[in-house]
């Protein structure tokens, strides 16, 4: 489903804009529409930052960009908590704009394009705080083209590493 969004807003909206969407992920709106984080390069090779409200108007899907930051202007991602499941986390502009992913997943996908996006196009001293490293970094075991595969496998395999521990009777 998600691989049809990403190429119905790479058609429909970047496009036509001449940019390259590298990701997208859905955050919470209010309201019944919805909300997509993206991150985009521009002809000019910018890196933008936008929100995107998507809503149906009888069936046709219809997008439009309500905010948009450039990566550039972006000092700090921070998410929250690293030692916890959470879907949370601020983006630092000039203001603070805080964010609920879909998933914690999601928030770490998006977290891993900025930073490969930043280390091919700006190469600016990018703070990522308060995110697990082991599931930042692309030369990780654990990294991935399915990127949300990888983090939900990992997180199922110290699951079962845990039962399997609390199983275990030491005699």
């Amino acid at each position: 489903m998600s691989s049809l969004v990403k190429e119905d807003l790479a058609k429909r909206l970047f496009g036509p804009r001449r940019q390259r969407l590298h990701e997208f992920i859905e955050v919470e709106g209010a309201g019944a529409q919805r909300y997509y984080l993206c991150a985009a390069v521009t002809k000019s090779k910018e890196v933008e930052i936008c929100m995107v409200k998507h809503w149906r108007v009888d069936r046709e899907e219809k997008y439009e960009i309500v905010e948009k930051w450039f990566l550039k202007d972006l000092e700090m991602i921070d998410g929250k908590e690293a030692d916890t499941d959470n879907p949370y986390f601020d983006m630092h502009f000039h203001k603070v704009y805080n964010m609920e992913a879909y998933s914690c997943a999601s928030k770490y996908t998006f977290a891993r394009t900025l930073n490969k996006l930043n280390a091919t196009y700006l190469k600016k001293d990018f703070k990522i705080v308060n995110f697990d490293d082991t599931y930042l970094n692309d030369d990780s075991i654990w990294s991935s083209s399915n990127r949300d595969f990888i983090v939900v496998m990992r997180v199922c395999f110290y699951a079962f590493n845990l039962l399997c521990l609390s199983l275990c009777r030491f005699s």
